[in-house]
């Protein structure tokens, strides 16, 4: 065991776990963070997807000693005062979710994708969500509610921006 400081949603925490623990049981275990979900354990769904330093990665597979100094942004950190993401007013506006356990992972990635490009077309959207398995298929209503955001022109809320200023 190591005690171990992490950036987690613009807080400095400290946590005491071996350095090849999983983020995703780090943030989920030990820092009671439990909108990141476990789907497959190896990459491959999404499910556990969150922000280092502002980049989609996956949670399950990135020991919590490979982080270092760097920001993690979780789903319980996009929202600003209080106040939702674009992103998830427009999966409620949309209602996106069917059983939503991979939503949060669904809604990391399409932080990310609008963040780099606020007006992506069909195509791009396709490929950025792609490493995103939802297991109810709501994938029209999930491009859907990309392209709410992407048409809307709200300024993207960036938690990288909160976290270093």
């Amino acid at each position: 065991m190591s005690n171990i400081t992490i950036n987690i949603n613009g807080q400095e925490r400290n946590v005491d776990v071996a350095p090849d623990t999983p983020l995703l049981w780090v943030i989920r275990e030990n820092l009671a963070l439990t909108g990141t979900k476990f789907g497959c354990g190896i990459a491959l769904c999404g499910a556990c997807t969150v922000h280092l330093d502002g980049v989609p990665i996956r949670s399950c597979v990135t020991p919590v000693a490979a982080v270092g100094n760097a920001n993690i942004t979780t789903i319980e950190g996009i929202a600003e005062a209080g106040s939702l993401h674009p992103v998830q007013q427009a999966w409620i506006d949309d209602q996106v979710p069917q059983c939503g356990y991979c939503q949060s992972g669904q809604i990391m990635s399409a932080v990310a994708l609008l963040r780099d490009n606020p007006n992506p077309d069909e195509a791009t959207i396709d490929a950025a969500m792609s490493g995103n398995i939802c297991r109810c298929g709501m994938y029209d209503r999930i491009k859907r509610g990309i392209q709410r955001v992407a048409s809307t022109g709200v300024q993207q809320f960036d938690p990288q921006e909160m976290q270093n200023g």
